[in-house]
């Protein structure tokens, strides 16, 4: 939003409440490669001592606050997610902007009402945001193969993905052993595998802003990592060296907002207030807010700020906190025993995919569930703290679970099964009446479990997903990780929060419009994946971007010129 705002010629200040990160300094090959430091430390995360929200699964339950980063990993610092990401870029499937009115039509109302689901159409169209997915993927040199280009379906690509306007920027990432296996594998099915799409650049490219990325080197420091090879898209290798050269674009580091400032009627943002890292408090002035933020601090933001009208899950009235959501994960381990994988020759997005059971893209009469999700054989990294795998009926630890970890580190694929997650009347997010952070303000409060259409959904993957391993060349077995019982925040699963801030065509459903414009205050506009009314089966980042350069786009044909509501409530 900054770069496209500056280049139209407006004085642009971000404000970013973590340290300036750049490459050479921060990601540089040296240490960035660490394991322990990084993923297991958290070094490049939120500080859950100074910042932190409160967790419980339902309203029976008293919310205690996250005291250790675990099912999600909140960044921070410029770059933030972007800089730890796996690069993963996905396009959102036609359907899925469409989840209420297509399951409606092809299952019937008690197909997008049961387990209390409140899912809503997002109010764009397939042809409105295809051009923004375009263009971020060129921002990004996005590695891939296309499999519908133009209406026509091109071999080796997704069969199942919207019409293209273009092939990827960069060709498709090299597979090494398990993801050209499951391919194999999945075709002897019947399934059509390809590769993942990825910011994992396949060869030296230059972006549209002149960025230059380097060819990937497979190192397997990916998620959770920089990239000190310049082989990741991310805010410093991608957009940073473009916008810090311009003149009307300034950054403050260190400089944490704590509400935004409205005039008395609360109809017009007047700016906001901070603090800087000594404790000083800051007013500061502006015609246009743009509340970028990760997806739980706008939410927060916005609640702090009294914009909007709180949910309440009892009456179902209110918008801001709504249809908080999630992803459904599960995966499945296949074992050798003489097959050797190397997994530490990996990327973040190393993998090869079939998307027959993500969305609607197969007929879920009788089963008892809706969406679905992608299936991967995915080489990231072989870290060796986080990926022992081991055979079912291993235990948990002394000498059978270290001979079996020492047999089965270089003898194992893993695949996995990522699920949408629907939005339901009781998973939201609201302000916790009694925990506070060290300015005095409520903390977030996150209401959140996995319903049965979500077990059944994942679950269903799992199976698909073994049924591919159990075909892989020289596996002698495979463990399925099913999901079971209540979500819990210790285990992590993934950084795909999203809901709270919903985009929608009414504002008594939604929290912005279509332009990701604050129906309560015009000169508001609030990126992210809190605008996500329920999340599909495919990671966030690509739809995050497109609606901001959606969003971008109207701001400079429309608003700058007529400054107001861009849709009438």
């Amino acid at each position: 939003m900054a770069q496209q705002l500056a280049d139209e010629g407006l004085d642009v200040l971000a404000l970013e409440r973590g340290p300036w990160r750049d490459t050479p300094t921060d990601f540089a090959t040296g240490f960035a490669q660490d394991e322990l430091r990084y993923m297991w430390r958290h070094h490049l995360f939120q500080n859950v001592a100074d910042d932190t929200l409160t967790i419980r699964n339902n309203t029976r339950q008293q919310a205690l606050p996250m005291r250790h980063l675990g099912s999600f990993l909140l960044g921070t610092g410029v770059g933030s997610g972007g800089v730890h990401w796996n690069a993963q870029i996905w396009r959102f499937l036609p359907s899925d902007l469409k989840a209420y009115s297509h399951n409606l039509q092809r299952y019937g109302k008690a197909a997008v009402t049961a387990y209390d689901m409140t899912i809503q159409d997002y109010p764009h169209s397939w042809e409105e945001l295809e051009p923004h997915y375009d263009q971020f993927e060129k921002l990004c040199g996005c590695s891939g193969k296309a499999g519908n280009l133009n209406g026509k379906i091109q071999d080796g690509g997704n069969p199942f993905e919207g019409p293209r306007s273009s092939e990827y920027p960069n060709p498709p990432l090299a597979w090494p052993a398990s993801p050209a296996m499951f391919a194999e594998a999945a075709k002897s099915l019947g399934y059509k595998p390809f590769p993942h799409p990825t910011g994992n650049v396949s060869q030296a490219y230059v972006n549209p802003l002149g960025a230059q990325l380097g060819k990937c080197t497979f190192c397997g420091f990916c998620e959770k990592f920089g990239c000190g090879n310049y082989s990741k898209a991310s805010p410093q290798t991608t957009i940073l060296p473009y916008l810090m050269a311009k003149p009307n674009f300034t950054l403050k580091t260190e400089s944490e907002v704590l509400k935004i400032e409205t005039t008395a009627d609360g109809k017009t943002a007047t700016g906001v207030t901070y603090v800087n890292s000594a404790g000083e408090e800051f007013f500061q002035p502006a015609s246009i807010v743009i509340l970028s933020a990760y997806v739980l601090h706008v939410v927060r933001i916005l609640l702090l700020s009294k914009i909007g009208k709180p949910y309440d899950p009892n009456t179902g009235e209110g918008v801001v906190g709504k249809n908080y959501a999630y992803q459904s994960m599960g995966s499945v381990n296949v074992f050798y025993k003489d097959k050797i994988m190397n997994p530490f020759i990996g990327a973040g997005a190393l993998a090869s995919v079939i998307d027959e059971y993500n969305g609607d893209n197969f007929d879920h009469t009788g089963l008892g569930f809706i969406g679905g999700g992608y299936i991967a054989s995915m080489t990231t990294g072989g870290r060796p703290i986080e990926m022992i795998y081991t055979p079912e009926g291993t235990p948990d630890w002394g000498l059978a679970w270290k001979k079996a970890a020492a047999q089965y580190y270089l003898r194992s694929s893993y695949i996995s099964c990522h699920g949408s997650c629907m939005s339901h009347r009781g998973n939201y997010l609201d302000l916790d009446p009694n925990y506070r952070d060290k300015f005095g303000q409520p903390m977030l409060r996150m209401t959140f479990d996995f319903t049965d259409n979500e077990r059944k959904m994942a679950n269903y993957l799992v199976d698909r997903a073994a049924e591919v391993g159990l075909r892989m060349d020289g596996a002698i077995g495979v463990k399925k990780n099913y999901r079971k019982g209540p979500w819990s925040v210790v285990p992590y699963q993934t950084t795909h929060n999203t809901g709270g801030a919903i985009t929608g065509d009414n504002p008594k459903t939604s929290v912005v419009n279509k332009y990701l414009q604050s129906w309560d205050v015009p000169n508001l506009f609030v990126m992210g994946a809190g605008a996500f009314p329920q999340n599909a089966g495919y990671n966030p980042t690509n739809t995050v971007a497109a609606l901001a350069y959606f969003s971008a786009a109207k701001i400079k044909s429309d608003y700058l010129k007529h400054p107001g509501a861009l849709v009438q409530g």
